[in-house]
């Protein structure tokens, strides 16, 4: 191989050092058997680079990547799908590493390795995660540098120092394109996720389902009010309303299982005071979205299903920004059809006799509807049922028999289940709404928090006359869990966050642990709503109040004429700055001793050398005429040492930067 064409030394450690690093975004949802390979291939080409192993032959290339195929279909079962794909590109990304001997081959590596940076934000759009991702295409860069110049010192940060000057350079454009350049939406949107974990409520219910969403300290959706934020035990964030009850649980009514005449939400004549707000919900890999009672969203697509639940045709696979006005003292269908009153009546005959028994009992003596409903929640209130994140398994027949008359320990999905069925046994339509409830009030943005731990399921009951009403029978069995949240409502049990010891929301005690969380919460907040809520309809809001109306020329001249100005500018900085060249060495030492000289007075001479320098500076300065003469014989030195080792003349160097020094403290 010509020696134009081998790989610097250097290069190959920036190159094996940004493949390190580009792991670490997806350590969480790549097999094992990935960072195995990374490890194998690093130390193969290391051995490779010392003469120590041979590099693979076409052979040997053709089976490993039939291996790391073979290894990610084992995995996930398939290759389609974000996460394989992933997890196989990073396994070619290694395998590539194996084979590179040339700079052409470091040109591939490194040009997919700014591939592989982008595809972590196909899990997510974090604040962290944006930042870390700057320093990756920082250092990837650097490689990119460092296989251009060549350096036999591996702890050059001359590299650094280039590819942060050109990154730098760059940034102007990069602003221009994110305001200007048209929202196409990402090739990667197609619903590809198929291998990714669903975050949040499931469109089915069983007992345990929210209790178990509740052990996670993840933020589910930040809010934030244009006036004052309301009460926390009124804050109930309807999600999904689940009418049916089958033999798995609770579930949602499917599309074809509505006709089409109850497929539109029945009018609504907004009552009572309106909320505006918007929400930043993180991704969840379904459909439905999270808002107060009665909900109108200034999104157009957003649709209001038959339920009054908000519903995007799109799924929610990135952090998605909404505006919501709420109206949650209206009255939502006061009158009710025969097919909707059948639905939410319906229950299964042959189970849960004893509850159904109780319900006649505890309704022949009430009656109305609201007095009805007093009368189980007195039920629950007045007996020894207790409120846990650690129910005890029910059984699979007749589970609300199993609850209401032996185990009696439940969380809110237990008592919203047996409350909805105890309705139902007398004919009362009742269903089950399933979401969010409370929420952490950020006093740093005024932003309200809401986890994943504030999961909650509550039952809603349809009045002749006022609708559908909420009640909450965890409210009579645990009056904390609405007033104060959950840490409070089991702060007995100690079972708040127990499979997350290192939660910082278990030290919300120590203030300066809780302060560091809040303004880092209000920073995610702010980066969520300015860049990642920067989708196309923000970004034509925003062209209409600069150029009116929109066309295609309009667009195209801002775009273009933008960005020639910005090129133009930084062209003229890069060709007009006064030090184009980099000095290094012997020419950045004369250099620094010149100006040293010329800035204290000494006249300067067009041509003159560093010892005539020297010498007119010895008269000028006779007290320093000893150092003078010592640091011209220094550079003297460096001139004419040109076959000298490389080791000899950096220490010249270094003791000729520190005589310098000394020398424009005496002067």
């Amino acid at each position: 191989m010509k020696q134009a064409e081998q790989l610097p030394r250097p290069a190959l450690a920036w190159i094996i050092a940004a493949m390190a690093m580009l792991l670490v975004p997806h350590w969480n949802h790549i097999p094992a058997w990935v960072l195995v390979a990374y490890l194998l291939a690093f130390l193969w080409r290391i051995q490779a680079f010392r003469g120590r192993a041979e590099l693979h032959g076409r052979w040997v290339k053709v089976l490993l990547a039939l291996a790391a195929a073979g290894g990610v279909i084992a995995s996930y079962g398939s290759l389609l799908g974000i996460e394989p794909m992933v997890a196989y590109l990073l396994t070619s990304f290694a395998l590539k590493l194996t084979e590179m001997s040339s700079r052409k081959d470091a040109y591939v590596v490194i040009f997919l390795g700014y591939f592989v940076c982008l595809t972590g934000f196909l899990f997510s759009q974090d604040l962290l995660l944006v930042l870390y991702s700057l320093l990756l295409v920082w250092v990837l860069t650097a490689a990119l540098v460092s296989v251009h110049q060549r350096s036999a010192r591996l702890r050059d940060l001359r590299h650094l120092r280039l590819s942060a000057t050109m990154l730098m350079q760059a940034i102007p454009l990069m602003l221009v394109l994110f305001f200007l350049f048209p929202r196409i939406p990402p090739l990667w949107s197609v619903p590809l996720k198929s291998h990714t974990a669903k975050t949040g409520m499931s469109d089915r219910l069983q007992p345990g389902d929210v209790s178990n969403l509740s052990q996670s300290d993840e933020v589910a959706f930040r809010v934030q009010f244009d006036g004052a934020i309301p009460p926390s035990q009124e804050l109930y964030w309807r999600g999904l309303v689940m009418s049916v009850l089958d033999e798995s649980g609770w579930r949602t009514l499917r599309y074809f299982e509505v006709p089409a005449a109850e497929q539109r939400a029945s009018p609504v004549t907004a009552v009572g005071p309106k909320l505006d707000y918007s929400i930043i919900m993180n991704p969840t890999q379904q459909n439905w979205l999270y808002a107060l009672r009665y909900a109108q969203s200034s999104k157009r697509y957003l649709r209001n299903l038959p339920d009054f639940r908000l519903y995007s045709p799109v799924i929610i696979e990135n952090e998605f920004l909404y505006r919501v006005s709420s109206w949650p003292e209206s009255r939502l269908e006061p009158s009710l059809s025969d097919w909707r009153r059948e639905v939410e009546t319906r229950l299964t005959i042959d189970q849960n006799a004893q509850t159904r028994t109780l319900a006649r009992e505890l309704y022949s003596n009430t009656t109305s509807t609201r007095e009805y409903v007093n009368e189980v929640l007195s039920f629950f209130r007045e007996n020894a049922f207790y409120y846990t994140l650690q129910p005890p398994l029910l059984a699979t027949d007749n589970a609300m028999d199993d609850f209401l008359f032996r185990s009696r320990r439940g969380f809110c999905e237990h008592y919203a289940y047996a409350f909805t069925v105890m309705m139902r046994s007398v004919g009362i339509p009742a269903r089950i709404v399933a979401g969010y409830h409370g929420g952490e009030v950020n006093p740093v943005n005024r932003t309200v928090i809401v986890h994943q731990f504030d999961a909650h399921a509550w039952t809603e009951v349809w009045v002749d006359g006022e609708g559908w009403i909420r009640v909450d029978p965890t409210s009579a069995v645990s009056p904390d869990r609405i007033l104060y949240g959950l840490e409070r409502a089991v702060a007995a049990e100690g079972s708040f966050l127990a499979d997350s010891p290192l939660s910082p929301l278990r030290f919300r005690g120590v203030d300066w642990i809780n302060g560091l969380r809040l303004r880092y919460d209000a920073l995610t907040y702010r980066w969520q709503s300015w860049v990642t809520g920067f989708d196309g309809s923000a970004q034509l809001d925003l062209l209409r109040g600069v150029m009116g109306d929109i066309s295609v020329r309009k667009s195209l001249i801002a775009l273009l004429g933008t960005g020639m100005i910005t090129m133009g500018l930084v062209s003229a900085l890069l060709f007009f700055r006064r030090d184009p060249k980099r000095r290094h060495g012997f020419h950045a030492e004369l250099h620094r001793f010149q100006q040293i000289l010329y800035a204290r007075g000494l006249a300067r001479v067009a041509g003159e050398g560093p010892s005539a320098l020297a010498e007119r500076a010895q008269q000028r300065w006779p007290k320093q005429a000893g150092e003078l003469a010592a640091i011209n014989s220094q550079l003297q030195r460096l001139v004419y040492s040109e076959a000298a080792a490389a080791l000899d003349q950096q220490r010249t160097i270094r003791s000729l930067r520190a005589r310098i020094r000394r020398l424009r403290f005496s002067l």
